[in-house]
C-alpha cells in the first residue's frame, strides 16, 4: 500500500512547535555515550536529560528510546530521547525508523535530527512506515505526519528530505508488487501495473504478449509459462533523458507465482512465492524513480513474467529448450526456473538494445541465502569495476551485498549431454547459487554485467529497522544509489 506518513521540515523552537502543530510527541536525539543534547525543551523537565538516561541506562546506541512526559503548553506529551549512535547514514536510517514506529497511531511527531544524513533518516522513517494488509485496517495505523527539525534549517533540509522520500516510496512499490497475492497477480497483470508507472514516470513502455514472444523466439519464458493458463509476458520498460551519458539495462525475474512446475514444491516452500517476482518488482519500481530523482543515464528495464505451474502442457524434466539467440538448455529440474526466464531477457539485451552495462536482480537460489543469509545480497559479475561499483551503492544504501566467485572449477557442473547447456549443476558439484549465476553469464556476451541473488534479503519475517515483514524491496535502494552516483 502506498505510504501514509508525511515527512516535512520544519524551522524554530522545538517546544514551540510541539505546541503549535499540537503534537503528540516530540524527540530529541541523542548520540553514543549517551551524549545528551543542548534541546530547550529539556528546561520543561523537573530533571536533567542526564538523569533521564542514567536512570533508563540508555547508551544512546540507534534505535534505543527511552521516553518521559513533559508539559508543553496547556497539555502533557511524550517527549522522547531517541538513539542516533555516531549519526552515520546506518544509524540514522534505523533511528528514523524506530521513531516511525514508536508513533504509530499518532498525529504529530515533532523531531530534532542531527546533521548527517537526513535522506537516510527518511528513509528509514518512511519505510518502517510502510504497511501491506488486504481487510480491516490495524487498530493503530501509521504516524501521519514526521515534522522535521535541522540546525540547518527547512529550506536546506527539501532536497534531502524529497530524496529520501523518492527512494522510499520506490522501494514501497516494489514490496507492493511482490506483496500482492499471486491469485490476482499473474504476467499481464504485471504488465498492466507497468504500464501505470510508465505512464505517471514519462517511461516508454513495450510488453510482449505469448504471440509476439513465440515469434521472437524467447522459449525460456514460453517453456516456463507453459503450464499454467495464464501465459508469459516480456515488459520492456525505457527510460531516455536528454543527453544520457551511458546505457543501463536491468532485468529483473517477474515468476508470479513459482509452484516448482512439474518438480513441485512443497506446500511450505510454496507460502512465500508470491513474492518470487521480487527482481522483476525491483526493476519497475527503480524504474519509476528515475525522473524525480533526476538520473543522466538511459535505462531499459526487462521483466520476464512468467507463472510456473504444473499441467499436462508443463514443461518436464529433460526438455530441451531454444533460448532467445539460439543457445539451448536442457531442464533438469522444472523449479530451476528463474535463470530460464531470465536467459531470454539477457540474450536479448545483449542482441538487441546494446548496453553499456546489464545488471539483473532475482531471487534466485536457496543456496545463496544459505550462505549469507537474509541480510546481504549475493553479488556476481564479469567486471571488477561495475563489482565495486554496486557494492558501494549497497552500503551506502543499507542493502549490503557480498561478491561471490564465478568459478571455472564449476562450469562443468552445468554441461550437458544433450544441450550446450544444463538448468541445475550435476551432484556432487554444490555451489549453487555459483552454478546458476554461470548459467547466466552464457546469455550475456561480453558485456559488463553483475547479477544480484536477493533470494536471502527480498523477503523478511518479521520487522527490523526499515525493513517490515513480508517483501523488502531489496535491490530498489541500491540500484538507485548506483545510477544517481
Amino acid at each position: 500500500m502506498p505510504i501514509e506518513t508525511r515527512v516535512e521540515p520544519v524551522g524554530g523552537r522545538l517546544s514551540e512547535l510541539t505546541a503549535e502543530r499540537d503534537a503528540e510527541v516530540a524527540a530529541v536525539p541523542v548520540r553514543s555515550g549517551p551524549q545528551a543534547p543542548a534541546a530547550e525543551i529539556a528546561a520543561l523537565l523537573p530533571f536533567t536529560l542526564d538523569e533521564i538516561l542514567a536512570l533508563h541506562r540508555a547508551k544512546g546506541e540507534a534505535g534505543e528510546i527511552v521516553s518521559t512526559p513533559v508539559r508543553v503548553g496547556d497539555g502533557v506529551r511524550e517527549l522522547l530521547l531517541y538513539g542516533v549512535g555516531d549519526a552515520t547514514p546506518a544509524d540514522l536510517r534505523r533511528a528514523g525508523a524506530a521513531l516511525a514506529r514508536r508513533g504509530r497511531g499518532r498525529r504529530t511527531l515533532v523531531a530534532g535530527v542531527p546533521d548527517g544524513d537526513l535522506a537516510a533518516f527518511v528513509e528509514g522513517a518512511l519505510l518502517a512506515s510502510y504497511t501491506f494488509r488486504i481487510g480491516e485496517a490495524p487498530a493503530k495505523g501509521p504516524l501521519e505526519t514526521l515534522a522535521v527539525l535541522t540546525e540547518a534549517g527547512p529550506d536546506a533540509s527539501r532536497e534531502a528530505i524529497a530524496r529520501g522520500t523518492a527512494r522510499a516510496h520506490a522501494a514501497a512499490t516494489a514490496r507492493d508488487l511482490a506483496n500482492t497475492p499471486s491469485g490476482e497477480k499473474d504476467p499481464s497483470w504485471l504488465a498492466d501495473r507497468a504500464a501505470e508507472i510508465a505512464e505517471r514516470s514519462g517511461l516508454t513502455l513495450r510488453v510482449r504478449d505469448e504471440k509476439a514472444l513465440a515469434e521472437g523466439g524467447f522459449g525460456g519464458l514460453l517453456a516456463v509459462g507453459s503450464g499454467s493458463a495464464r501465459p508469459p509476458r516480456l515488459i520492456e520498460v525505457g527510460y531516455a533523458p536528454e543527453g544520457a551519458d551511458r546505457h543501463v539495462v536491468l532485468v529483473g525475474k517477474g515468476i508470479t507465482f513459482d509452484s516448482g512446475g512439474l518438480s513441485l514444491k512443497p506446500n511450505e516452500n510454496m507460502k512465500l512465492m508470491k513474492t518470487d517476482m521480487s527482481g522483476g518488482a525491483v526493476v519497475l519500481a527503480v524504474m519509476g524513480a528515475l525522473r524525480d530523482l533526476g538520473v543522466r543515464a538511459r535505462v531499459t528495464g526487462l521483466v520476464a513474467a512468467a507463472e510456473n505451474m504444473p499441467s499436462g502442457s508443463s514443461m518436464r524434466p529433460g526438455d530441451v529448450i531454444t533460448h532467445y539467440g539460439g543457445t539451448t538448455s536442457e531442464v533438469l529440474n522444472t523449479d530451476a526456473e528463474g535463470r530460464l526466464v531470465l536467459a531470454d531477457a539477457l540474450a536479448y539485451a545483449d542482441a538487441e538494445l546494446d548496453p553499456d552495462a546489464v545488471v539483473d536482480v532475482a531471487t534466485l537460489t536457496g543456496a545463496a541465502k544459505l550462505a549469507l543469509g537474509v541480510r546481504h545480497g549475493a553479488l556476481f559479475a564479469n567486471d571488477d569495476a561495475l563489482a565495486e561499483a554496486l557494492t558501494a551503492a549497497g552500503t551506502a544504501a543499507g542493502e549490503p551485498v557480498w561478491r561471490l566467485p564465478l568459478s571455472d572449477d564449476l562450469r562443468p557442473a552445468i554441461e550437458s549431454d544433450v544441450a550446450d547447456l544444463a538448468n541445475v549443476g550435476k551432484p556432487g558439484f554444490g555451489g549453487g547459487a555459483i552454478t546458476a549465476a554461470l548459467f547466466l553469464e552464457a546469455f550475456v556476451g561480453e558485456r559488463p554485467w553483475a547479477h544480484l541473488d536477493i533470494a536471502g534479503p527480498g523477503r523478511a519475517t518479521g520487522d527490523d529497522a526499515e525493513i517490515t515483514k513480508g517483501a523488502t524491496g531489496f535491490a530498489t535502494r541500491l540500484l538507485l544509489s548506483w545510477l544517481t552516483a
